[in-house]
């Protein structure tokens, strides 16, 4: 890994910057950039990119600026500055993407069956407000309607997305790179470890069992774009241009 690269100490700077002066001035910035769903009165276009510097507790900023430095630093060394930086905000762009997508299709599958039980429109969005509603009429278990309301109101905020891209990266890059691993001490090969992570949080996503508020399909998103562009520059790069 060796000394800190340029891109990355200023990704990390940013991201300490947006964890730490918000909490000294007491504002509330959160609500501006973090990533909210597009039917949410809170979101922005912009909200794409800028929720990647939004992190939840020190343990999530933490994490995420480790990976982004114990992994991060061999893909800028080998592909520079610029490229890694369109990496990175590539990878952002694409956890945003793909979380969207998929929220959009679980809260619309909620919204079409309340459509088909006779609620009207303004009678949704009065539920999606207050987050009460009436039992008699709808169907749907508490647990759907919680989810339903939690996918309106619920921002997503971290780097995840772009550091599981990253992790992708590294693991097509240095597939015999061993890791060690805290909750396991036995190394593992990077060709290994990663897709089991990936695999879990398909799982986790799928099946919604998740320990926390994770938001398994952006570390998806992120993972796919960057596997996507990883595999294009390691295809092409003894290519003359």
């Amino acid at each position: 890994m060796g000394r800190i690269t340029e891109a990355i100490k200023h990704l990390i700077i940013i991201n300490i910057i947006f964890f730490v002066v918000p909490q000294l001035l007491k504002l509330d910035i959160v609500h501006y950039f973090a990533l909210y769903f597009p039917k949410n009165d809170a979101f922005g276009f912009w909200q794409y990119l800028t929720h990647m510097f939004m992190h939840g507790s020190f343990m999530h900023i933490a994490f995420n600026m480790y990976a982004l430095w114990a992994f991060g630093t061999p893909l800028e060394q080998m592909w520079g500055k610029k490229k890694f930086l369109f990496f990175y905000f590539s990878a952002v762009l694409g956890a945003g993407a793909i979380y969207t997508l998929v929220n959009y299709f679980q809260f619309n599958g909620v919204y079409e069956q309340l459509i088909n039980m006779g609620v009207s429109a303004s009678d949704i969005r009065a539920i999606l407000e207050t987050g009460s509603y009436n039992d008699a009429v709808i169907s749907l278990s508490n647990k759907e309607m919680s989810e339903f309301y939690s996918l309106y109101h619920t921002p997503a905020v971290g780097a995840s997305g772009a550091v599981y891209g990253i992790l992708v990266a590294f693991g097509m890059m240095y597939p015999n790179a061993k890791l060690a691993l805290i909750f396991f001490p036995v190394p593992i090969a990077a060709k290994y470890f990663i897709p089991v992570m990936l695999l879990g949080d398909l799982f986790f996503g799928v099946t919604k069992y998740s320990v926390g508020n994770v938001a398994h399909f952006a570390h998806i998103g992120g993972a796919i774009i960057g596997f996507i562009i990883a595999w294009y520059w390691k295809k092409n790069q003894f290519k003359m241009y």
